[in-house]
């Protein structure tokens, strides 16, 4: 007889990760991919100086998408991760 097994795995909320970004930007953006974060901090910087910040208005939805596709792939890596352990 097998005995269940538990397995407990963190997630990232996808709804938190679209939140932070929107009232903090890239600096939010670093809940759900730290890579994405700095890479949108150095471009949303580089953006706003040159454009007196209105560029950021393109930037700022960009971000949010990112960081939403980020927090749903975190997720179903760890699924996956978790399936191939069952096996």
């Amino acid at each position: 007889m097998t005995e269940p097994r538990v397995i407990v795995v963190g997630s990232k909320s996808v709804v938190l990760a679209l939140v932070l970004t929107f009232f903090f930007g890239p600096f939010g953006m670093l809940y759900s991919t730290i890579a994405g974060g700095l890479i949108m901090l150095v471009l949303a910087g580089l953006v706003g100086f040159f454009t007196a910040g209105f560029g950021l208005f393109f930037v700022w939805p960009v971000q949010m998408l990112w960081a939403g596709i980020a927090a749903s792939n975190y997720n179903k890596g760890q699924v996956a991760r978790v399936q191939r352990q069952m096996r």
